[in-house]
């Protein structure tokens, strides 16, 4: 089975600085893409973030300048550096990535981590 775990969220101020982390485990034998999705309260959920194996990116407009996503292959492991933070950007965090196993991708999610931007 694959794990993908979150960590990093939190409540921070308006303009404050985040970094969230999302570990996969398991039986892997390697990661094509991984991201970052959100869902804010009463909306649904929408991509944040995502990199390719090759580490070409791809951003929400509402959060390209501020959001940077990065991974660690040998770790399994993605990140997002969330800068500037608005009160919009408050919801819970998801990762999400494409896992090899089998010789077939799968997709698998994280159980997520909240981030609250509020004064």
């Amino acid at each position: 089975q694959v794990q993908l775990v979150e960590s990093g969220g939190g409540l921070v101020q308006p303009g404050g600085s985040l970094r969230l982390s999302c570990a996969a485990s398991g039986s892997i034998f390697s990661t094509d893409v991984m991201g970052w999705y959100r869902r804010a309260p009463g909306k649904q959920r929408e991509l944040v973030a995502q990199i390719s194996s090759g580490g070409s990116t791809n951003y929400a407009d509402s959060v390209r300048g501020r959001f940077a996503i990065s991974r660690d292959h040998a770790e399994n492991t993605v990140y997002l550096q969330i800068n500037s933070l608005k009160p919009e950007d408050t919801a819970v965090y998801y990762c999400n990535a494409y896992v090899l196993r089998a010789g077939v991708y799968y997709s698998y999610w994280g159980q997520g981590t909240q981030v609250t931007v509020s004064s």
